[in-house]
């Protein structure tokens, strides 16, 4: 069932968007050298995501960072619309742009969902826990989207408890050590949720969830959802 974004209320620590930008900014040099933490998952949810995409589509990309999914999704569709807060990790998506060629892939700042399309996927990836109004964003996607329009994301879900006493024991070892990372300046927002709570709010705005899973299983699991408008 829909829910219409007016009808969303839900009360979460405000965020100042100005110094979140700033945050990424300055974390977007290492962050682009840094190397993907599972480079066998990551390839694995591409590969998902391509058997979705037709040459065909208009996409949007939210949290794009510094434009590597974005880019190696291009060749697979007609327009890639990616946006992101952080100027900083934009310039690094534009020089990855010139590097490679791309021609079907625009880039831009914004840290908001669109209000106009037309899309017919939207994704975001490894970029839902670190905003305070994911239920709203999951709104205005369903609006964004034309029925039968996919929806796709992975999210780290920090608040999935880890299988067995080693697994628990890392789950409580990163929800406390976060909060101290963000006293110093070293971490984010971040917020915490459970895969069951994450794919409930993406069916409570209104999609139905067609493939799912863990990749890679964590803890904690970023997971993946392939989730259609309906």
């Amino acid at each position: 069932m829909n829910v219409s974004i007016d009808a969303i209320n839900v009360q979460h620590k405000e965020i100042d968007m100005n110094q979140h930008a700033t945050f990424w900014d300055k974390a977007a040099p290492k962050y682009a050298k840094s190397p993907i933490a599972d480079q066998a998952a990551y390839e694995y949810t591409l590969g998902r995501t391509r058997t979705y995409l037709t040459p065909q589509d208009r996409v949007l990309e939210l949290g794009c960072g510094t434009g590597s999914t974005a880019l190696l999704l291009a060749p697979n569709v007609k327009q890639i619309t990616a946006i992101d807060l952080s100027p900083g990790m934009l310039a690094i998506a534009r020089q990855k742009a010139a590097n490679t060629g791309e021609k079907n892939v625009s880039f831009e700042v914004g840290a908001d969902v669109p209000k106009q399309g037309p899309y017919d996927v939207v994704m975001g990836y490894s970029l839902f826990h670190l905003v305070p109004d994911m239920e709203k964003r999951f709104a205005q996607i369903h609006e964004l989207l034309p029925k039968g329009g996919y929806f796709i994301t992975k999210t780290t879900c920090l608040g999935q408890r880890g299988a067995g006493i080693g697994g628990a024991l890392k789950s409580l070892a990163i929800r406390i050590a976060i909060p101290v990372m963000q006293l110093i300046g070293k971490a984010p927002y971040v917020r915490s949720f459970s895969v069951k709570e994450l794919e409930h709010a993406v069916t409570a705005a209104g999609f139905e969830i067609v493939e799912s899973g863990n990749h890679p299983k964590g803890p904690p699991p970023a997971h993946y959802i392939v989730a259609r408008k309906v």
